[in-house]
């Protein structure tokens, strides 16, 4: 089976969908589902796309997952490190790491995903654990919440 793609990171048959169903904790990001797996290979790959100034949301989770930048640049926090990504970086996420994407250089930041069909649901920060990453001046000057 081949997705063909129908325009720049537009693919066949995929519908764009809003990053989450609601919620002020993201601004200016979309959501494709590519692949939404299959028996013998249970994945889903999956390709956001942050607009200039935009941000994914501050979560962690059990699973892990693997993100690569195809389009544009910004920077990521993965733990208590905050670093600059572009084209064709390879981000690994751990379980239960904190972690968000900005598109931080007036351009969009676009990368595919890739996790295990079978996860759980994020979790997103209560007062204790925002003061924790607030003690690290460059995460809390990068995060939004």
């Amino acid at each position: 089976m081949i997705q063909r793609q129908t325009e720049p990171y537009r693919w066949e048959g995929v519908d764009v969908y809003p990053y989450k169903e609601d919620g002020t904790h993201f601004k200016t990001i979309t959501r494709q589902t590519l692949f939404k797996g299959c028996d013998d290979m249970p994945v889903e790959f999956r390709y956001f796309e942050v607009g200039a100034g935009g941000h994914s949301t501050l979560e962690r989770h059990q699973h892990s997952h693997v993100v690569l930048v195809i389009n544009g640049s910004g920077e990521v926090l993965v733990g208590d490190e905050v670093s600059p990504i572009g084209m064709h970086d390879l981000i690994k996420v751990p379980p239960l790491t904190w972690h968000q994407f900005r598109a931080t250089k007036g351009e969009t930041l676009g990368f595919l995903c890739l996790v295990a069909t079978d996860r759980d649901k994020p979790q997103r920060p209560g007062e204790p654990e925002i003061e924790e990453l607030h003690e690290n001046d460059t995460v809390a000057t990068f995060i939004r919440h």
